[in-house]
């Protein structure tokens, strides 16, 4: 089994909104044993889609369709389909009473365009939405099955796991495919191409690479006659991978940094105070984007100023005017006086130009001092993201600084770049 997928909108085509939703399907996908063998993104026009439709049943057997199901006089895919399929469209009652149902439970009143969404192609079968107002439908033309799932991607994802993946898994016959995904931060892509060189790989075994700003995924894709020896394959060239680059593999169960510095902390009973300049409280959104962040939180501090510094966390006047703020003294002693400030046992503390102006010839854009302070001591460390613009400075910062709570912690290799 091949699969398309097929993204509508004129917002794609225009490149006002990246399309989230065609990766994700073909990595899921791919996880079942079903590749994709292309993705097209189309405009809003009947005739293009169509067109879509046709090329994509022509080449796969599983054709995967988002977008354009709204209520809008723009959303075209359920008119195009069912010119395309030869059929009319038929009102499903399912899926008004669903829609009606979600406008019930947010308290706002449906409006008569909403009733387009309910919809369907006849003889298609309903494809629920549990989050969102727009139903998916499912239909056979031809030799290839289709999808059509919504656009927007949080719906798109819970209807694909919930309403097409179950039932795609129990199709597909023959091998096993098994995967592993590692989370990585520390190396670049090339590094670590480089550095797992020369792996040896059974017949059957994918070893991929994915740069996902900031930090890089590494993805085994085993395929075996059953279980056993999909797992068995994959389970060999893991022990290798994480031979030779263990340290920088942050997670391999789909958790994020953040998280993994959360549940490392709260196994070993330490609590952390965050104090961020450059960053201005990005570190500490990450950390309380994480449900129950707060039993190891013990609180941030946003100095952003030199007199916020002073005031917040302690740092003598005269060491900043002496060595600046954006220096090892000053972030030591920033995280210095986190730590005095708080019921925390680790503080960690940023500092850095993120620009675009304010860079000098020995402190250009990009130069950041993180320091870190325990029981232990204080670790202090300079970076420079150079190259990158005000929010990828922001956001690498943000990254290396959790990385270095997590090294820390866990007893690894101090983090260096």
């Amino acid at each position: 089994m091949k699969c398309a997928v097929i993204a509508i909108g004129d917002e794609l085509i225009t490149g006002k909104v990246v399309d989230e939703n065609s990766a994700w399907i073909s990595d899921r996908l791919m996880e079942i044993g079903v590749p994709t063998a292309m993705h097209l993104t189309v405009a809003d026009e009947i005739p293009g889609i169509i067109d879509a439709f046709r090329l994509a049943g022509e080449r796969a057997d599983l054709v995967i369709v988002t977008g354009g199901l709204g209520p809008t006089e723009d959303d075209m895919t359920r008119d195009a389909f069912c010119k395309f399929a030869g059929v009319g469209a038929i009102l499903s009652e399912p899926a008004l009473e669903q829609i009606k149902g979600m406008f019930r439970m947010i308290g706002r009143e449906m409006t008569g365009n909403n009733v387009k969404q309910a919809m369907v192609p006849a003889g298609s079968e309903l494809i629920r939405n549990p989050v969102g107002t727009a139903p998916g439908f499912a239909m056979k033309v031809g030799r290839a099955a289709y999808r059509f799932l919504p656009g927007v991607p949080r719906e798109c994802k819970v209807m694909m796991e919930d309403g097409v993946l179950p039932a795609l898994a129990a199709l597909v016959t023959g091998s096993v495919f098994r995967t592993r995904l590692f989370r990585t931060f520390g190396m670049t892509e090339s590094q670590l191409d480089q550095t797992l060189s020369g792996i040896a790989l059974p017949e059957g075994v994918k070893l991929g690479y994915r740069a996902v700003f900031p930090e890089i995924h590494l993805k085994l894709i085993a395929r075996g006659e059953d279980e056993k020896r999909a797992m068995d394959k994959l389970a060999a060239v893991e022990a290798e991978v994480r031979k030779r680059v263990g340290q920088v593999i942050y997670s391999d169960d789909g958790r994020g940094l953040e998280e993994v510095v959360l549940d490392l902390m709260r196994g070993r009973g330490l609590k952390l105070a965050v104090a961020e300049s450059c960053t201005g409280g990005l570190i500490v959104k990450r950390l309380t984007d994480v449900p129950g962040s707060s039993d190891v939180l013990d609180r941030g501090f946003i100095t952003y100023s030199n007199r916020a510094k002073s005031d917040l966390l302690g740092v003598d006047p005269e060491l900043i005017k002496k060595h600046g703020a954006v220096s090892s003294e000053t972030a030591r002693a920033m995280a210095l006086g986190a730590l005095k400030r708080s019921d925390a046992q680790v503080a960690l503390a940023v500092t850095g130009i993120a620009g675009p102006a304010g860079g000098t010839a020995d402190r250009p854009v990009g130069t950041v001092h993180m320091a870190i302070a325990d029981q232990n001591g204080v670790w202090e460390n300079r970076f420079l993201f150079a190259r990158a613009d005000r929010t990828w400075v922001r956001e690498l910062t943000a990254q290396a600084a959790l990385e270095i709570i997590r090294r820390r912690v866990a007893g690894l290799d101090e983090f260096k770049r």
